[in-house]
Parts: structure tokens; sequence; C-alpha cells
């Protein structure tokens, strides 16, 4: 089966998600990926055989660990005149490759060609879930705004695909049809890494405007090693490493805790590795917001809105509490979402094209 698979550029989760999504898939269907940002040079890298399409995408800008929305916009108005590239990009792909299947990480590129050529789409991604399930935790009250534009958003993005499989680190109780829940997928280094307590914690930390982070950790006890300031320096206690997959990799094994954002890829390999994590989600990012209080509720770590020292000294305190409750956790490596991977697409090459794509939605697609 000819296969388009779509990765939105915003973060490098999507990116690393995608690559295990796409070995799986190369193996097995003739495959052409879209990417947009920085996802594009990293696909592209890692699959030197395939046809990778850059597209143009949506970026946000932070300051101060928070959404800057007024600067993302402007920046999305400056590249608007690349976003006509797009259009010939679909002509390509509709001239020559001519896909039969799309599979989309929550990217809108790769669905729209689906929807405007009536083919099966398949959403995989961690976003999906704000929407297609019953959240069932407390949403602090300054936050059910954010929620109800973050389920409009995830709402409108990938409406009516034909299954929606979703990776997860917490279950809640489905509210649609078509979808599916899974640990989340994690790279073979993650996978093949043996944990450890060490002495040291894993800083993740990819602003370099949050000011205050270096000389915090520095008053604090202990070692901490930084990732994510793009440079290479020892200040005391904290020491600054540039980008290295090995080593970030190793030091998140052997750490006895993380402190991170609130984003979902990183979130996944600690509780996977059995890593007590602090969050302070990005604001204005509900769904950073959403993986901290399930993070928080299943006893895995803490949710904070912002980084002191305090906070910091107080989870170091109850970290090992916390690795114990993360012994709960199961996950067969990745072969759940690919098993269910394969059985969706096997469906789908089963029917053949689904000529009621192109009918009235059927009941339970009506809300999405």
């Amino acid at each position: 089966m000819r296969i388009l698979y779509g990765v939105v550029g915003e973060g490098m989760g999507h990116a690393t998600r995608s690559m295990v999504i796409l070995k799986h898939l190369v193996a097995h269907h003739d495959v052409q990926i879209a990417v947009s940002g920085r996802a594009h040079a990293f696909l592209r890298k890692s699959f030197p055989l395939l046809e990778v399409h850059e597209i143009a995408g949506l970026n946000m800008v932070y300051e101060d660990n928070a959404v800057q929305r007024r600067r993302t916009a402007l920046d999305f108005m400056k590249k608007l005149p690349s976003f006509a590239a797009n259009f010939e990009t679909m002509t390509r792909l509709s001239e020559g490759f001519r896909p039969q299947l799309v599979v989309s990480d929550f990217e809108s590129f790769a669905y729209l060609y689906a929807k405007k050529h009536d083919l099966p789409v398949i959403s995989i991604d961690n976003m999906q879930i704000i929407n297609r399930c019953e959240i069932d935790v407390e949403i602090p009250a300054d936050e059910e705004g954010s929620f109800k534009v973050a389920k409009s958003i995830v709402k409108a993005k990938l409406p009516h695909c034909d299954h929606y499989l979703i990776t997860t680190f917490f279950f809640p109780p489905l509210r649609k049809e078509r979808t599916s829940l899974f640990p989340p997928i994690l790279r073979d280094a993650v996978l093949d890494a043996t944990p450890s307590a060490g002495d040291h914690v894993l800083v993740y930390q990819t602003s370099d405007t949050f000011h205050d982070l270096v000389p915090t950790l520095q008053r604090l006890p202990g070692e901490f090693y930084v990732y994510g300031l793009k440079r290479d320096e020892k200040l005391g206690n904290v020491t600054l490493k540039g980008f290295s997959e090995e080593g970030f990799v190793r030091d998140l094994a052997t750490c006895r805790a993380v402190l991170a954002g609130g984003g979902f890829s990183l979130m996944g390999e600690a509780v996977y590795l059995g890593k007590p994590m602090l969050t302070v989600p990005l604001k204005g990012q509900f769904e950073q917001t959403l993986n901290a209080l399930y993070l928080q509720k299943l006893g895995y770590g803490e949710y904070h809105r912002e980084l002191s020292e305090q906070a910091i000294a107080r989870f170091l305190e109850r970290a090992p509490e916390y690795a114990r409750n993360l012994g709960a956790h199961r996950q067969d490596r990745n072969r759940a979402i690919l098993g269910k991977l394969d059985e969706v697409i096997a469906e789908i090459q089963q029917k053949g094209r689904l000529v009621s794509r192109g009918a009235q939605p059927r009941e339970d697609e009506i809300d999405g």
C-alpha cells in the first residue's frame, strides 16, 4: 500500500515518535513523508532512501516559559508565502506517488490531501485524548478556558479519521468510537536502556529565556545535568550539556529524578524508565497541563506552575515515593500500537477504497 505520512514540525517529539512508526511501515509498504520545521532535516537524515517532502508549518514562539501568542501570529503571517508551496507539493503527490492511505501525526497537510482525494486516514498522536476521552482529573479554574480552546482546536484538527491511535501513560475512559489508547511510543535507545538510580538530576529546558533556572539549581545540593540550552559548560554543581542522543538517554536512565516542562515525549520516557518527574508546563499549552495533572494524580511526580528552589527541594525529598509508584506502569515495548496499526491497515486494504467516505458521515462521526 502507498502511504503518505504527515508529521507536524512543532517540537521534535512528533518526529522521534514518527520515526518508530515509519521504520515499521517501510518494511511492508511504499511510504513518503510530509513534514515541516526542524523535523524535516531529522527525518530526511533518518530515511535517506525515502521521499521526504518539506512543507510549511506553524511554529509556536516562547518566552519566560509561556507561549507568546502575538509573536506566534506574526511569525505565521511572515510564513504565509511559503504555505503556497504546499499546494505544489499536493500536485506532485497526486500526479506521481498517488497515496492510497494517509497517516497523520497531528499534521494538517497530509490530512487535507486525504480529504481532497477521498482517502482513508489514520491518526497517531497524543493530543486527541483531549477530545476523544473523558478527562477525569480536576482542571484548575483558571485553566478551564484553555481546556475549552484546546479541545476545540484538537477536535477541528483531524476530524472524521478512520481510526485514532492515541499514545498515553494515563488511560481515562473513552468517549468516542474508533479510538484506542496505547502506552507511549518509545525509540529503541530508550527501550534498550538499563535504568539505575544515580546521584544526578536530569533537567531539560529548551527556552534560553528562562533566566532563573541555573541560579536556582546552583543554590540546591546535588548534581544537575541540564540539556536544552545548546552549550557545554560546567557551572559548579550544574553541568550544561549540548545535544547528544546517546548522552541524554544515558543520563536519563541513570538519574534519580527529572525536572522538565510538560512535553509528552520526555514524560513518557521518564515514566517508562521509572524516573520521578517535576513538571512545569508551558503557559498556554493545555496539553502539557493535562499531562502534568495526570502525572501528579498517578503519583509519578509533581505539577507546578512555577519552578522554585523550595518546590525542587520538596520534590526531591519525595522522589523515592514517586519512584515506587512508577513500578505500576506496564509496557511491552511498542508492540501493542504497532500491532493495532497493522490491524487497521489490513481492514482498510480488505475494504479497498472506502466508498462511504463521500456519503453522509456515520452517526459516530457526527461529533468528530
